[in-house]
């Protein structure tokens, strides 16, 4: 959520973060028909909200900052709270119903994002699945999985983006930008996975001013979607929900993420 906002603890029969009330000019009804406070958490990066209930007075709303889900809550006099509520026998309540309620937005928020990056394709376009990829041209993990998915991508089942980042060593930023600058970048990437061991693609001379751009938005991407390194895998599990798997996944793992072999 954005710094921008301004929460005080509220201590009452639950702990909680606190809005300040707003005037009651400022909770006119809109054309919306929305309270102007969720309109306010809308405009701080909040998104998906939407109404449970709370068995209380309060009004609850599910909804998300980034890749966390939050719980909101409407006080009688038109106030917001935000955090967790705490029951009577000291324990959360409303936790597992606002995760089921947002992980399908919030996935389809992050599969947005992702399919409007700078991504490198590696398989068939016409691949039934679809599996996005954080990867630095140094990453041995990243070669690995490569490597584990080739059946899938060869049988046209899958199709692996790369978002490629330039993180792990000096020369990951002019390696990814030989990739990205190439007349072919997924020949170039496929060069740099297949020649691995033997230290990967030559490195670019020089960085260009839109790739440059293009790496530090895929590596910005990369920390707010909640990944420390690479692989950073995104994929949809069986019921369409968008997942997240760091670094290199188990094998057990692999039939969820790239489908049957």
């Amino acid at each position: 959520m954005s710094t921008r906002l301004s929460l005080a603890f509220a201590i009452s029969s639950s702990v909680l973060l606190a809005l300040p009330t707003r005037s009651p000019a400022a909770d006119a009804p809109t054309a919306t028909d929305k309270p102007a406070v969720l309109q306010s958490l809308e405009r701080e990066g909040v998104s998906g909200l939407q109404p449970f209930d709370t068995g209380s007075d309060l009004r609850g709303y599910a909804g998300f900052a980034g890749q966390q889900p939050l719980a909101v809550y409407l006080s009688r006099d038109g106030g917001a709270i935000v955090g967790s509520r705490i029951g009577a026998d000291g324990k959360p309540l409303d936790v597992e119903r606002v995760k089921a309620l947002v992980e399908k937005p919030m996935g389809e928020a992050m599969w947005s994002r992702l399919v409007s990056s700078g991504w490198v394709q590696d398989g068939k376009i016409e691949a039934p699945r679809v599996v996005f990829m954080f990867s630095d041209p140094n990453c041995p993990y990243c070669n690995r999985f490569w490597e584990i998915a080739r059946p899938w991508v060869a049988a046209g089942k899958v199709q692996l983006r790369h978002v490629v980042v330039g993180v792990i060593r000096a020369d990951s930023v002019t390696k990814a930008a030989a990739i990205l600058e190439a007349a072919d970048a997924s020949a170039a990437l496929r060069q740099n996975e297949q020649q691995f061991a033997q230290g990967g693609i030559k490195p670019a001379r020089s960085v260009s001013k839109s790739v440059a751009q293009k790496l530090e938005a895929n590596q910005r991407l990369m920390a707010e979607l909640g990944f420390r390194g690479t692989p950073g895998i995104v994929y949809r599990d069986a019921q369409g929900i968008a997942r997240r798997a760091s670094g290199m996944p188990p094998d057990d793992a692999l039939a969820a993420i790239l489908g049957p072999r």
